[in-house]
């Protein structure tokens, strides 16, 4: 088994802050996506950044990952410490593995933590990791439980519409006992949710946002035609009604328009921005003091 070095494959150092993560991670996960990348083995880069950011957003398996300290290399051969699976599994991490297609690495890590006996009549098992698309349109999970050294494979249905901390009930798991696992959302590389409404940054061209456009905006239940007024401005927020995750009443999509101006890399280019300069006479810190 090879060991994965999680900080290498995000592009951070091992002091990097939480914000420093998410926006390596997003940047990756843009540049490697299957349904626009180009790039070679996109799909398995994909994946390994989607493990290594698993890894690192979590507080509790980013210190634990972190405890195996710096003397290994990406792709080095590796075995877990012998106490391992004692010393992760003490300081009250998940009860089930749900490994969802992850390297036999990260499983040798964080997929055998115990759920110990005597629980209360319902007990936290754990995060239920879940994407962006299938918290909206439901899926099922197979995980595996531990209950007291005795592994038990459980089916675990994923409604659609379900939000960030909402609890799943599992119940009969562990005799009388039923567990309850926290539904987790996945980073997304377009969308982030907020309870039940998608959010999403829509780049648009200067000239689009004076004159106004018609605009193709790609949102969960598949692409829509977003009519953006004349004179929109950067920051400003649209809404596509229904368009977030379903429930009752469903969430909606909001659209916040960012300007994005091309670069004056050709002499045309450089022409066309000086015309604009003195045709339009436009000041846009008109209104400092």
């Amino acid at each position: 088994m090879q060991y994965r070095d999680y900080y290498e494959i995000l592009g951070v150092t091992r002091g990097a802050d939480a914000d420093e993560v998410k926006r390596a991670y997003r940047k990756l996960a843009r540049k490697y996506h299957p349904d626009v990348s180009k790039e070679k083995n996109a799909e398995d880069k994909f994946k390994e950044v989607q493990e290594a950011y698993e890894v690192l957003r979590d507080a509790e398996k980013r210190a634990a990952y972190d405890q195996l300290g710096r003397n290994f290399r990406n792709g080095q051969q590796f075995r877990p410490p012998p106490d391992w699976s004692q010393r992760f599994g003490s300081s009250g991490g998940q009860r089930f593995s749900d490994l969802n297609g992850f390297s036999d690495f990260f499983s040798s890590l964080f997929g055998g933590a115990g759920m110990g006996p005597g629980q209360h009549e319902e007990s936290e098992a754990g995060h239920l990791d879940v994407t962006v698309e299938e918290a909206f349109g439901g899926t099922k999970r197979r995980v595996t439980l531990n209950e007291s050294g005795r592994l038990r494979q459980v089916d675990v249905q994923i409604p659609a519409g379900v939000t960030e901390g909402q609890s799943l009930r599992i119940p009969g798991v562990g005799g009388r006992n039923s567990l309850l696992l926290k539904i987790r959302l996945r980073e997304h590389h377009l969308y982030d949710v907020v309870g039940r409404d998608v959010q999403i940054e829509l780049p648009l061209a200067p000239w689009e946002a004076a004159l106004g456009a018609k605009v193709a905006v790609p949102t969960l239940g598949g692409t829509v035609e977003l009519t953006v007024p004349a004179g929109a401005q950067s920051g400003q927020k649209l809404r596509l009604r229904g368009r977030g995750l379903p429930g009752t009443p469903s969430g909606d999509q909001i659209v916040t328009i960012k300007l994005v101006a091309p670069a004056a890399h050709t002499p045309a280019a450089k022409e066309a921005y000086e015309r604009m300069k003195r045709d339009l006479q436009f000041d846009p810190r008109a209104d400092w003091p």
